[in-house]
């Protein structure tokens, strides 16, 4: 006797198909599984044992043999459990095969037959859609939300073992799962810290203004206690609103890695990554025997703040130079080649010296020249010109601190930066990879970015002066498209340039 039951599976962060095939023979009592599985999959024949003798089904005496197809894609998790469970069940005669046609299921079982969350569920249930061979999935409870948020699908959460066996035999009916997307989107924007707190430091807010409304990477680099890391904390408080398209990219990596709160069915929010300088090469950008994403990746879409930047290993910074450049990660093993996706904002921070006191008017600095060449040197010139703006952050002044009134709110400059951005969305509607200023090549810089005369001057000017690379010329002229956006104007004019040319000076000695 055979049966047939559709599952899927996570490669990544992508989704795939799985069927489950169950056969029982006749035979001495075995239980085997085939197809690449892994060890929580071949381990799940405990768990399905107990769980159908404690949902109150018999669990038959028969040669069993379980095959996961393809065969040679590897399989791992939990999530086979529930699918394993039902074709065994099935096969036995309790179920009509006909009942599973168009159906999928995933979930893993724990020994009383409770159905249990498993990652990744909204790229399994997006790859279920876009087969065309599942109308209807068989979910985890806690799950189900998640799945939902996939147009196309009807979703049923279950709670136990045999509420889906009762379901799949038409004993029962169980309400498919809806969630309300724009409900969802009302909640983002809201955040406990606001820019208005920031006293002072007008400059630096207006480059992480611009950071924000083309995408760019910034570095804010000045003595402790200036408010880097607090300004840096607060940039997601402007950042531009999440698309439904990007919501649902975030979402896929947090779930397949794991890290989805139970109670977000998609995250609304861009998000916000803050690893410590003692993280490894393989935790900034992904990795393991069976590879999972790193902080660029569950930066996608989002920021990846790096405080104290020198203090990061050299071969750790320096890892993370393709994934700027490119906007995704290739991490090939010998069984495997995977991609994950790392299109973020690089904000780092920070002090100018090991001991932090270079340039401060009120201390003074107790590092040799070759010690602050050596701190410095820990930042090599290919990753530091990948940065887009390079800003100095001076102590506040006091009478800036003493000032009682608040500073401009978060609101009002996330106004002028969804603004911009919706300046740049049309400008690059036809482009599948580019959403910002940030992301053009130079086939659109050249199209988008047009200078005149002066302008021209004065950027040849820079480039003599300041000796600027070929990659920092393009960034100029990209920062400069998004202050030229944020005033919404066509054109680039010198003023623009000028003030592009200063977010370059500091990396180059000048100022």
């Amino acid at each position: 006797m055979l049966a047939k039951v559709w599952s899927a599976a996570v490669s990544g962060v992508d989704g795939l198909l799985v069927q489950v095939e169950v056969d029982l023979a006749l035979g001495l009592p075995a239980f085997s599984t085939v197809g690449l599985a892994e060890g929580a999959v071949r381990e799940s024949k405990d768990r399905v044992k107990a769980a159908i003798k404690n949902s109150g089904y018999d669990f038959p005496a028969r040669r069993i043999t379980v095959n996961l197809a393809p065969a040679a894609v590897k399989k791992e998790g939990s999530g086979y459990d529930l699918p394993i469970a039902v074709g065994i069940l099935a096969a036995s005669g309790l179920i009509e095969n006909s009942a599973l046609d168009g159906v999928g299921m995933v979930g893993e079982l724990s020994l009383d037959g409770l159905v249990r969350p498993v990652p990744g569920l909204l790229s399994m249930a997006q790859a279920a859609v876009s087969s065309g061979r599942i109308q209807r999935m068989l979910v985890p409870r806690k799950n189900a939300e998640e799945a939902a948020v996939v147009q196309g699908l009807e979703v049923i959460a279950v709670e136990r073992l045999d509420q889906a066996i009762e379901f799949l035999a038409g004993q029962i009916e169980l309400e498919p799962t809806s969630v309300d997307i724009d409900s969802i989107f009302q909640q983002q924007g809201t955040y406990p810290i606001d820019f208005s707190e920031v006293k002072g430091q007008e400059h630096v807010k207006r480059a992480l203004e611009v950071a924000a409304a083309g995408g760019h990477n910034i570095l804010l680099s000045g003595v402790p206690g200036t408010g880097k890391t607090m300004m840096a904390r607060r940039l997601p408080t402007i950042l531009p609103d999440l698309s439904l398209e990007e919501a649902l990219e975030t979402t896929r990596i947090f779930s397949s890695s794991g890290r989805l709160p139970s109670d977000t069915p998609l995250m609304v929010t861009r998000p916000f990554r803050s690893p410590h300088h003692t993280i490894s090469d393989a935790g900034l950008i992904g990795g393991g025997q069976i590879p999972r994403p790193g902080e660029v990746s569950l930066a996608h879409n989002g920021v990846l703040f790096l405080d104290e930047l020198a203090e990061f290993r050299k071969n750790v910074l320096e890892v993370m130079r393709q994934p700027l450049e490119d906007g995704h990660v290739t991490i090939a093993r010998a069984a495997t080649s995977l991609r994950f996706p790392s299109r973020f904002m690089l904000v780092a921070a920070m002090n100018p010296c090991f001991c932090g006191n270079l340039g401060d008017p009120r201390k003074e600095c107790t590092c040799t020249p070759v010690q602050i060449q050596r701190y410095r040197s820990r930042l090599s010139g290919p990753l530091l010109d990948r940065i887009d703006l390079h800003v100095e952050v001076p102590p506040v002044r006091v009478e800036d601190i003493e000032r009682a009134e608040p500073g401009e709110s978060s609101g009002e400059i996330k106004k002028r930066v969804n603004a911009a951005r919706r300046i740049q969305s049309r400008r690059f509607a036809d482009e599948q990879a580019v959403h910002c200023n940030a992301q053009m090549g130079s086939k659109l810089i050249k199209l988008h970015c047009p200078l005149d005369e002066h302008s021209t001057r004065l950027l040849h000017q820079a480039i003599d002066r300041l000796g600027l690379s070929a990659r920092a010329y393009t960034r100029i002229l990209k920062i400069a498209r998004t202050i030229a956006d944020l005033e919404a104007l066509e054109e680039i004019t010198s003023t623009h340039i000028a003030e592009a040319i200063q977010y370059r000076r500091m990396q180059y000695g000048e100022g």
